[in-house]
C-alpha cells in the first residue's frame, strides 16, 4: 500500500514537470546581452553595499533603492528581469553562458 502510494506520488510529480524545452519564454524575455549587463551591475552593487559596513536593514534598503535605479536606467521592470532570470535558470546551460560572460565582465572591471 505504501509503495503504491509513493509510486503514484512519484508518477504525478514526474508528469507535472515540464522538460526545459517545453517551458515557454516570457513575453518580454530580455536578450542575453542585456541580462549580462544587468547582472554585472547588480553584482557590482551587491559588492559595494556589502562592503559599506551598514546594518542588514540599511544594506537591504540601499540595495533595493539602487536596484530600482539600475532597472530604470536599462528601461526594465523588476518583474521582466525576474521572469527572464527564471527562464534562463530553467534552461540551465543558458544561465551558465550568461554567468560566464558576467564573470568575464567583472574580471575586466577589476583590472
Amino acid at each position: 500500500m505504501l509503495v503504491s502510494a509513493l509510486l503514484s506520488a512519484l508518477l504525478l510529480t514526474a508528469s507535472a514537470c515540464q522538460k526545459t524545452d517545453e517551458v515557454p519564454a516570457p513575453a518580454q524575455l530580455l536578450p542575453p546581452d542585456k541580462m549580462v549587463n544587468l547582472l554585472v551591475e547588480l553584482h557590482t552593487l551587491e559588492a559595494r553595499v556589502e562592503s559599506a559596513g551598514l546594518t542588514p536593514d540599511s544594506s537591504r534598503a540601499l540595495f533595493r533603492q539602487e536596484q530600482k535605479k539600475i532597472y530604470w536606467r536599462h528601461e526594465v521592470s523588476d518583474s521582466t528581469f525576474t521572469q527572464s532570470f527564471r527562464y534562463y535558470a530553467i534552461q540551465g546551460q543558458e544561465l551558465n553562458k550568461l554567468y560566464k560572460s558576467v564573470v568575464d565582465s567583472l574580471a575586466t572591471l577589476e583590472k
